[in-house]
Order: C-alpha cells, then structure tokens, then sequence
C-alpha cells in the first residue's frame, strides 16, 4: 500500500508543486517553470538512479511540459489544471479491456465471479471518464480552490466510495454463490 500511494505522488508530483506554488504566490509563471523543471528533475533523478522509466512516465513529464508551455504562452493556468484529466481519460480507456481488473482479483472471486469483475472494470472506466470530464470542466473555470477540493475530495472520494461498494458488491455474491454451491 505503502508503494501505491508514494507512486501516486511521485504521479501526480509536478501537479502538487503547481499547486502548492500557485496557492502561495498566485504565480502561474512561476508555478509552471517550477512544476516543469519539478517534472524534468524527476526523471534526470530516476535516470540517475538507474530506475527503468515506463511509457507513462514518460508521457506524464511531456504533458506537464507541453501544457506548462501553452500555460507560460498564455499566462492562463487552466492548462496545468487540466493535465489530470488526461490521465484520467488514458487510464479510463486501458480499462475498457474486457477483463483487465481479474489479475487484480484473488482467485476466490475470479474463480466464482468473473463475469461481475468484467462489469466492475468497464464500470472503473466509466468512473475515470466521468472523473476526467468533471476536472475539465471545473479546470475550465480557472478557479484553482474548487480545482483543488475537486481533484482531492470529489475524485479521491468518488474512487474511495467506489472501491468500497466494489469490495461489498463482490464479497456479497461470492458469498451468495458459495453457499448456494454448497447447499447444491
């Protein structure tokens, strides 16, 4: 768990130091040099470290320099708001793989339920889409206090609040099946 939410972090890194910056000095200018140069320093140190880089590392550090660009060009911060979404929007569309979320599964419950696990995926997809056309249009607004409770309470919370109807949903049906196998 401990990796998952330092990945997170080092994910969304260039974005907390956008705005963290913006929010003390209410600088685009500056917060976008930072957060590029922040992106840009995170994969010189990984380089460094002999860490293997993935594609989306990779794509994650061109988006923040391609959007800071256009953000710098036009004094507008609205671009770095919306660097989020696109992720929501990639990820969103690797979930549309029919059955992506069964490796993810222990084997109780692909064993039992795989056909509900397939509609949980598509369901996580739809749930990213939504997410990532939410932060579009709230980043559209260039209000960075509702782009940050957005981004932090209304996407974390619906993640949170889906992983946790996921978790009873499926345990509910294993269970129901389990016993109705036994009884059979």
């Amino acid at each position: 768990m401990k990796d998952v939410f330092a990945r997170l972090a080092s994910d969304f890194l260039s974005a907390i130091i956008f705005l963290v910056i913006y929010l003390v000095t209410d600088n685009v200018i500056l917060a976008t040099s930072v957060a590029i140069a922040g992106a840009v320093a995170q994969v010189i140190y990984a380089r460094i470290k002999g860490q293997q880089l993935n594609f989306m590392t990779y794509a994650s550090v061109a988006l923040v320099v391609v959007l800071g660009a256009v953000t710098l060009l036009t004094n507008d911060p609205r671009f770095m708001l919306a660097k989020p979404s696109i992720a929501h929007f990639a990820i969103g569309a690797i979930m549309l793989k029919r059955g992506w979320m069964l490796r993810y599964m222990p084997p109780i419950v692909t064993e039992t339920v795989p056909e509900y696990v397939t509609a949980a995926g598509y369901a996580w997809a739809a749930l990213m889409f939504a997410i990532g056309a939410g932060m579009i249009f709230v980043a559209s607004t260039g209000d960075l206090k509702l782009w940050a409770f957005y981004i932090t309470v209304v996407a974390g919370g619906a993640k949170i609040l889906a992983f946790a109807v996921q978790y009873v949903v499926l345990r509910l049906i294993v269970t129901s099946r389990r016993r109705a196998a036994a009884r059979a």
